[in-house]
């Protein structure tokens, strides 16, 4: 429970209440035996982990899964079109293979939101909520990590190639829910992630305190409630140590144990991203985020995209039939997401600009329908036509397949209640 100091008025935790509330403080939460005690998943939930697929810079939308090929050369561009497998739809040239498996796959075409600017999408489309200079939102992964904590000694979250994108962060919530960062690129040649190899530099004296600190878990210790209680160095101390102690917990991040076909099947580059995600998540992890920047195409449109797609297209496709080799789509929730899309006219640098108004993202698995084509944008791809979708909604339809109460609402410093999602809509005609 939590009590107050009758000096101070600053919040005194028992440490059973810091355990029940954040025992991933200690990076615990993806080690203890218990973890799943504290678990708040839906038993019935359709998908035990999610990999979300981040495009930064913008991904065209007409460029790739909704192509208007009757429209004037301005707005179709300069691609063609192919078969989106049975779903009597097209999507660009540039996902030919991801055109073949799109009956694995959910297209919502009107996505849509009011943020045109680089970092305020960004924040829309990884946390479910809009910017605000009040409070700053927990990315979806935090979110995840708090309520379902971790599985198999590893995180529950983990981000790839690393965390440095500010709105992959905890928000409002403890720092215990913090993505592990990768701390490195799997397509590197010499790709090694940061204090797996060994022990070496880790304070044991610190993590001895700390340790002893949470097994005494009836008595009360104080604490602010602004400082998380165990600061988030320590944190990342307990939860590489606990990394290290496990040898499936590492060998779950070494990508170069991959047989060399499988590597070459998901091809170089984002590519090796992706099936070290699929890695992970096989292993345990609950939320696997890998970004991939390079898509702000404002110029060249025609001769920088392809570049881009083709990493995307070979491993966004060889990841989604990979999971359903090994039994895992349909306990994986595959979300492949940017912040806008781009403009309904190409520019006079033979570009596209930053539009939020309408835009494609994609769904695949945990227990997701395949071969849809939700919404529409309208004739120019300028503005949704049909069945609009929100951020909210994307987050709240999420939170659904893992199991997660999207309706419920987390404490904030100050224990300020807040909406998981606020105003979000489960898209239930997605769902199998």
């Amino acid at each position: 429970m939590t009590r107050r100091n009758a000096l101070t008025g600053q919040s005194t935790w028992s440490r059973r209440h810091v355990l029940q509330r954040g025992l991933g403080a200690l990076g615990l939460m993806a080690a203890w035996p218990w973890a799943e005690v504290f678990a708040r998943r839906r038993a019935d939930a359709p998908a035990r982990a999610a990999i979300q697929i981040f495009l930064g810079g913008g991904l065209s939308h007409l460029d790739t899964f909704d192509p208007k090929p009757f429209a004037p050369i301005e707005v179709r561009g300069p691609f063609k079109t192919v078969p989106a497998g049975k779903t009597g739809e097209e999507f660009t040239q540039l996902l030919g293979r991801t055109a073949r498996i799109a009956d694995r796959i959910a297209v919502i075409r009107s996505m849509s939101h009011g943020e045109a600017a680089h970092e305020r999408g960004t924040h829309n489309m990884l946390t479910g909520y809009r910017p605000s200079p009040a409070i700053t939102y927990p990315s979806l992964g935090s979110v995840v990590a708090q309520q379902l904590g971790g599985r198999n000694n590893l995180p529950p979250y983990v981000a790839i190639p690393d965390a440095r994108q500010e709105f992959l962060g905890t928000g409002y919530l403890s720092s215990a829910y913090a993505a592990f960062s990768v701390g490195g690129d799997p397509a590197g040649r010499n790709f090694r992630v940061r204090d797996l190899a060994s022990p070496e530099g880790v304070d044991g004296d610190r993590l001895a305190r700390r340790r002893r600190l949470v097994t005494e878990i009836d008595e009360p210790f104080e604490a602010t409630a602004t400082d998380d209680a165990l600061d988030a160095t320590d944190a990342f101390y307990e939860q590489a140590y606990q990394l290290i102690e496990s040898e499936s917990a590492r060998t779950a991040f070494e990508v170069a144990a991959e047989p060399d076909a499988i590597k070459k099947r998901y091809g170089g580059g984002l590519g090796q991203r992706l099936l070290l995600a699929r890695r992970l998540v096989e292993a345990g992890a609950r939320y696997v985020t890998v970004l991939d920047g390079g898509y702000d195409n404002h110029q060249n449109l025609g001769r920088t995209l392809p570049r881009k797609m083709g990493q995307l297209d070979q491993g966004y496709s060889a990841l989604l039939s990979d999971l359903a080799e090994r039994k895992l789509l349909d306990s994986t929730l595959v979300l492949l997401t940017t912040e806008f899309g781009r403009t309904p006219r190409m520019n006079a640098t033979e570009g596209r600009d930053h539009w939020p108004k309408v835009f494609s993202v994609a769904l695949a698995g945990g227990g997701v329908r395949g071969g849809v084509i939700h919404g529409a944008s309208n004739a120019n791809g300028s503005e949704p036509d049909s069945d609009a979708v929100s951020p909210p909604d994307l987050a709240a339809t999420v939170f659904t397949q893992l199991g997660i109460d999207p309706t419920q609402r987390l404490l904030s410093p100050g224990d300020r209640p807040i909406d998981i999602v606020r105003g979000g809509r489960v898209l239930t005609e997605l769902l199998a």
